[in-house]
């Protein structure tokens, strides 16, 4: 193995509940518009067109107990997602070996520059700005799957300061886990570290500086932060 001309990144771990062992992180795929009522409120159509897909950045995922809000941007707006991570990969992955990848699932919040993504849309530009900025991406500890299974229902929700601001069920999904992971695969190639948003539901709006966030997933996982 080459040494390096600089220091080797550190490798993005997430914790995982009840073991000293974390779960390193290679890349992070994420799911648009796999709510209908989500796809109908961003200007979408809820059918089962094929599923898009965006990335984030690993060191955009983080656990901690504040989001600060970013530079650039005055419309920052939260997404409750639910988090898989895998342990198995490779590429074009049937429906019935789908979920024997999966490690575990955590719940998590996709902060979006809304302002950046509509002028990056109105511009027909990428989204990274929007989407791939630093700590853009809390989320809960990981469950492995082998103690809690595969969710298929439960309820998805968010709160700004005590106020309920999003509420759904996973099994409002257009896409569900498996196909997600499919489709996923026919474009790129999985492999053991990846992590995949899956999707929000209705109700996405801002933060403020001051404001206290709070998501969970039944079943899953919950996260508490104060936007600063």
């Amino acid at each position: 193995m080459l040494a390096t001309v600089i220091p080797m990144p550190e490798t993005v771990l997430l914790p995982v509940e009840g073991l000293a062992e974390g779960f390193p992180v290679r890349r992070v795929y994420c799911v648009g518009r796999n709510y209908a009522d989500h796809a109908i409120e961003m200007g979408g159509d809820p059918s089962r067109e094929p599923p898009f897909f965006f990335q984030k950045n690993a060191d955009n995922l983080y656990v901690g107990d504040s989001f600060p809000y970013p530079a650039q941007s005055s419309d920052v707006h939260f997404e409750a997602e639910l988090v898989m991570a895998l342990s198995g990969g490779g590429a074009d992955i049937t429906l019935e070996d789908a979920l024997s990848k999966v490690y575990g699932y955590a719940a998590g919040i996709d902060f979006t520059r809304r302002d950046l993504q509509d002028k990056a849309k109105k511009m027909s530009r990428p989204w990274e700005a929007a989407k791939a900025f630093e700590k853009s991406a809390p989320v809960s500890p990981l469950v492995p799957a082998s103690r809690i299974g595969h969710p298929q229902a439960g309820a998805i929700w968010l709160d700004v300061n005590g106020a309920r601001k999003q509420s759904g069920d996973l099994n409002q999904m257009i896409w569900k886990l498996p196909e997600i992971i499919v489709e996923l695969s026919k474009l790129f190639v999985l492999a053991p570290g990846d992590v995949i948003m899956t999707g929000t539901p209705a109700g996405v709006g801002p933060v403020q500086r001051g404001d206290r966030v709070t998501c969970g997933i039944d079943g899953v996982g919950k996260l508490s932060l104060t936007v600063v």
